[in-house]
């Protein structure tokens, strides 16, 4: 009766442990599974497509003074050169494809073109003069305090820049200039984001001083 029981025992120990590996061996393969999805382009996602312009923003930013440099332009560049990696460090951390850019982050995909004709349902009264109708608007990844940079209008000017999509608005200074009509830094853009979009679609800019 004992050898009996133990061979029992020992029977059922090793289908545990059969079992233990069999499902080890699924957990493997879902793992595996899901790293080869890779990282996403900014086509598949709208957190990417944001870091990407803001990445394509601050090339061009460099770009431009490497073309016409003057006194302040190494500063400006080692400046935006660690935007660029900080911009970096968050493509890898959103899994999106680090270093994709978008150099030509003022012109308006299809998409972006159909919404912008649609009249918006709740848009803020006006408080100034209207600028860079259909622009997008991203964040540059500069610290401080709330400000923007632009390629149209010269430092001190006041920008009012308005989501459509939740309805916040900010009011800041330009303080530089970058490869947008409108690129506001971190603080300017929490004040208007939507949670986890790194990029505002559907924006009305408006200079008011």
């Amino acid at each position: 009766m004992s050898r009996r029981r133990t061979l029992g025992t020992r029977k059922k120990a090793a289908l545990l442990v059969g079992a233990a590996a069999v499902a080890g061996g699924g957990a493997f393969v879902m793992a595996s599974t899901s790293n080869a999805a890779g990282p996403q382009s900014a086509a598949d996602s709208a957190v990417c497509q944001g870091l990407a312009t803001a990445l394509g923003n601050n090339q061009k930013f460099i770009d431009g003074q490497r073309a016409a440099p003057d006194a302040q332009s190494e500063a400006r560049i080692a400046n935006r050169e660690a935007v660029i990696a900080e911009i970096q460090r968050k493509q890898e951390a959103s899994g999106c494809v680090v270093g994709e850019s978008a150099q030509d982050s003022q012109a308006a995909q299809p998409s972006q073109a159909a919404e912008a004709a649609q009249p918006p349902t709740s848009a803020p009264a006006a408080t100034g003069e209207q600028v860079c109708d259909g622009s997008t608007v991203t964040l540059s990844g500069e610290g401080g305090a709330p400000a923007a940079s632009s390629n149209q209008f010269p430092a001190g000017t006041k920008l009012k820049v308005t989501n459509l999509d939740n309805d916040k608005s900010t009011t800041v200074e330009v303080t530089s200039v970058s490869g947008s009509c409108a690129l506001l830094n971190n603080a300017a853009f929490e004040q208007v984001r939507e949670p986890g979009k790194f990029l505002i679609r559907r924006a009305v800019i408006e200079k008011v001083g």
